[in-house]
């Protein structure tokens, strides 16, 4: 990870994923920053409507509070706003990034969120 990155380490993971299967920071997507409350990291342009956040148990201590219920709120949210807000869990970025990236791209969400 660069020292000019202000994210975590998962949203890092996420962001060099993107890169790998041909998303561009600027032109596909704009990543903001770790979610705040109700707030969506990665928001795409290509594909349309769609956001990505990082959840899970690591991610969630490392921004130091519990966010299972605030993911929740926001996923509602999100959705009222014609956006399917996709959730990646910060072990499964761990374990296979590309992977799980190319499945949010497909608007499929396998995180403990539940699609």
């Amino acid at each position: 990870m660069p020292p000019s990155w202000t994210g975590t380490e998962p949203e890092w993971l996420l962001f060099m994923a993107l890169n790998r299967v041909g998303k561009e920071a600027g032109r596909d997507f704009q990543y903001k920053g770790t979610a705040p409350e109700g707030g969506i990291s990665f928001q795409f342009a290509s594909p349309p409507n769609l956001g990505i956040n990082v959840s899970g148990m690591m991610q969630d201590y490392s921004a130091g509070v519990e966010r299972s219920g605030i993911n929740q709120i926001t996923k509602q949210q999100a959705l009222g706003l014609g956006i399917h807000l996709i959730f990646i869990d910060d072990v499964d970025l761990r374990q296979d990034a590309t992977y799980y990236v190319e499945e949010a791209l497909k608007y499929r969400d396998h995180s403990h969120m539940g699609g």
